[in-house]
């Protein structure tokens, strides 16, 4: 699973997941790439079975980028334990996706197979997604400006 190698603080605070994504909203690498609709915490395991979903349906053909990396640790506090005592243990990571953060990207295999390849990890992630191609996101960009 994905996490960080080491870390300033042990314990995170939950913090608020407000607004659009202002970073990670363009495709950098790839052709096509999934993008997050809602906000929402996805786990390390969430981020490993997408990646697994995508290069097993690609037959490892291709190149997936990984554009989210889980780096907030997520607390938890043993069943059956009364209040107090402080604050529980690191239970998994989580990235923190705002609404029009690129998840994914993939490129050089056949639009199709790209798409049904991202479609294929869309099921395994807990957040509303689409499939954009660099063309609609361009022409996207363009038009809200405008």
């Amino acid at each position: 699973m994905l996490m960080p190698k080491r870390v300033k603080h042990r314990k995170q605070f939950r913090g608020t997941m407000h607004g659009k994504a202002t970073r990670g909203n363009t495709l950098a690498y790839g052709d096509y790439g999934l993008v997050a609709v809602e906000p929402a915490w996805i786990k390390s395991n969430q981020i490993e079975a997408a990646r697994v979903a995508m290069t097993r349906f690609t037959k490892r053909g291709g190149k997936v980028w990984i554009k989210i990396f889980p780096d907030k640790p997520v607390t938890a506090k043993p069943a059956e334990t009364r209040m107090g005592s402080g604050k529980g243990s690191v239970e998994y990571w989580v990235a923190v996706v705002k609404p029009g953060r690129v998840m994914f990207e993939i490129a050089g295999i056949p639009e199709e197979t790209a798409r049904e390849a991202l479609r294929l990890a869309m099921h395994k992630l807990p957040v509303k997604c689409k499939i954009v191609s660099r063309a609609d996101l361009e022409g996207g960009e363009n038009s809200e400006s405008k």
